[in-house]
């Protein structure tokens, strides 16, 4: 009991205290002056535009994507993300009244770090040999966010909502724009030359500590206390009550171990570290999505280790 009660806190631990870590260390840089305000904007607009879609294409177009193809998971997951994304566009509104926020707290209450989390949280859980419906699930879920994020981010850019806007912004949404060229490439089986993929390699391994680190400069804790009562509503939400709900519902349907892991990962994960640089990108409360990135990162160190240990003694994984 003792023993498998420190594996899993360690698990978590290691997983998500380097991430938080990196954001302190963005807030300290901020604290000492080494930051100029135009210069985080420039470095979030190349993070938004060049660091983070390289990433997502490597991250797909690496993945195998055959692999423990499984439908009943796909689907479930697919279709669990999408009625909440329902559920949120209906009652969102009537909590919040201000359109840049609305948006914001409704990314952030839906769209999980899942790139970043899904693969080392599952090989800790599951081991190597079973992680494939996890990185298939990774290639699907992605692009999903990055459609539905887009979206309502236009929906509460302010203004009546113009469809021909928010298709526009899906088409040219540079996060998406990688999610299609990593799938096509990945099902056309076609293999970038080896320079050429190293060096987008070397350059996606600069979009996480870069995102957390412009994160961390532009965070201000004097502001929390403005945005307390949204902050406090998307982050239990998306890190309690979204997965509870989601969670029941799968293990009713008898999902378990590493069929029931990525379907944890997907909603358990803390909130993307791409929705506050999209929300900067496009017009929405940039500062309530870098708080909520950042205290969602925080309690996750604990909400990811209860649900682990929870699921771990009830024998689900």
């Amino acid at each position: 009991m003792e023993r498998k009660f420190m594996n899993n806190f360690i698990i978590s631990l290691n997983v998500v205290l380097p991430l938080f870590l990196v954001i302190a260390l963005g807030y300290g840089l901020q604290l000492l002056g080494m930051y100029e305000v135009v210069a985080l904007k420039t470095m979030n607009r190349l993070v938004f535009k060049v660091f983070l879609p390289t990433y997502l294409f490597q991250s797909i177009y690496s993945t195998n994507l055959l692999v423990a193809f499984n439908k009943k998971v796909i689907l479930f997951s697919i279709i669990s993300l999408l009625l909440w994304f329902l559920v949120l566009l209906c009652l969102v509104p009537f909590i919040e009244k201000q359109n840049n926020k609305r948006g914001v707290m409704i990314q952030g209450l839906f769209r999980s770090n899942f790139v970043l989390f899904a693969i080392p949280l599952a090989i800790s859980l599951c081991g190597e040999d079973n992680i494939g419906i996890t990185s298939l699930l990774v290639g699907i879920i992605v692009p999903i966010y990055n459609v539905l994020a887009v979206i309502t981010l236009e929906i509460f850019r302010g203004g009546k909502p113009n469809s021909k806007v928010i298709v526009k912004g899906i088409i040219t949404n540079p996060l998406i724009i990688a999610s299609v060229l990593g799938i096509g490439l990945n099902q056309l089986n076609i293999s970038l030359p080896y320079a050429i993929e190293k060096t987008v390699i070397d350059i996606g391994k600069v979009a996480t500590p870069l995102a957390l680190l412009v994160l961390g400069g532009e965070f201000h804790f004097s502001r929390v206390k403005e945005t307390m009562k949204q902050l406090m509503i998307t982050v239990i939400g998306k890190l309690v009550v979204f997965p509870f709900l989601v969670l029941v519902a799968a293990i009713a349907m008898g999902f378990r171990n590493e069929t029931l892991v990525p379907i944890f990962l997907m909603t358990g994960a803390p909130v993307a570290v791409s929705s506050y640089t999209m929300a900067e990108q496009m017009d929405g409360d940039g500062e309530l999505a870098g708080e909520i990135v950042v205290v969602s990162t925080a309690l996750s160190i604990l909400t990811i280790f209860i649900w682990v240990f929870l699921l771990k003694q009830l024998a689900f994984i």
